[in-house]
């Protein structure tokens, strides 16, 4: 059993714990709320943006001049996976279900017989996927310098991605990364963003009709390269939110559980003095009998 002296130390280290877990609780509440409006204010308009696009790429589907975004590069053979994750750890399972999810997607592809090319941004994600698919790992964009995301951040990732694309170095990309829901769900999600899918219009948007000036494509060879910008954007405030609410969930957990501890230590640590009192007093009780 540990001496008093140990409980002692071992208490006041749980109690210092709990201190620094309550205020990371306390900043993420914080952060949580201010990533949580902009993620939410960003969605609007990737919604209006992604129909836009829909209905542009519709009207331009079947066009010999439509844009390599939107018809592709006529195979499926090399697949591009754009990993976004968060610089810092102490999030719960945040990171660990982006990468579950990329992972999952690696082994399907490569059992169809593809190619897969990783980038990833924010650091966690790199360092998990560095240890299973190091040879796969092609670029990396450090986002630890960034406070807050902003649209330049997500402009310099799209280029990225859009300059290896029009080099022929991917036929298809993937996006993961994690929608927020609320503290406590976050969504790992994994959106085809190259070549463009231009889903099918409803009954009430199909007999719409549209005139363009100028033409689809023109439009399209545009809008697309700013649209997917506009999906990584979206995708990294997203990012932002889950990471704080998951790290003030995880961060409320370990608070309760160190107050838990400490309750336990306090306990033995009652019972062991408790005995220790006991055990002087039968000394002193026994010697005074002797005499």
């Amino acid at each position: 059993m540990p001496s008093l002296k140990d409980l002692k130390n071992r208490i006041s280290s749980v109690k210092s714990t709990r201190k620094i877990t309550k205020a990371m609780q306390m900043v993420a509440s914080a952060k949580l709320r201010r990533a949580q409006e902009a993620a939410e204010a960003a969605r609007p308009y990737a919604v209006k943006m992604t129909d836009a696009v829909g209905n542009l790429a519709r009207a331009s589907r079947n066009s010999p001049t439509a844009p390599r975004l939107l018809k592709g590069t006529g195979a499926e053979d090399v697949h591009l996976l754009l990993v976004c994750t968060s610089e810092r750890g102490l999030c719960g399972g945040f990171n660990s279900s982006i990468v579950r999810l990329a992972r999952q997607k690696i082994l399907a592809l490569e059992g169809a017989g593809k190619t897969v090319k990783i980038i990833t941004v924010g650091k966690k994600g790199r360092d998990q996927l560095r240890r299973d698919h190091g040879q796969k790992l092609i670029h990396h964009i450090d986002m630890g310098a960034v406070k807050r995301v902003g649209y330049a951040d997500a402009q310099k990732v799209a280029d990225e991605v859009l300059k290896r694309f029009v080099g022929g170095e991917f036929d298809v990309c993937h996006l993961f990364y994690s929608r927020f829901q609320s503290i406590v769900v976050q969504e790992p999600s994994a959106p085809q963003i190259i070549p463009v899918v231009a889903e099918e219009a409803d009954a009430g948007e199909a007999g719409q009709g549209y005139e363009y000036e100028p033409e689809e494509d023109a439009i399209l060879a545009d809008l697309l390269p700013r649209s997917i910008a506009v999906r990584i954007f979206t995708a990294l405030l997203e990012n932002a939110a889950s990471e704080q609410g998951a790290r003030m969930s995880a961060m409320d957990n370990a608070t309760r559980n160190a107050g838990d501890m400490i309750d336990r230590l306090t306990i033995v640590y009652n019972r062991s003095r408790q005995a220790a009192i006991t055990k002087e007093l039968i000394e002193i009780i026994s010697g005074a009998e002797a005499l």
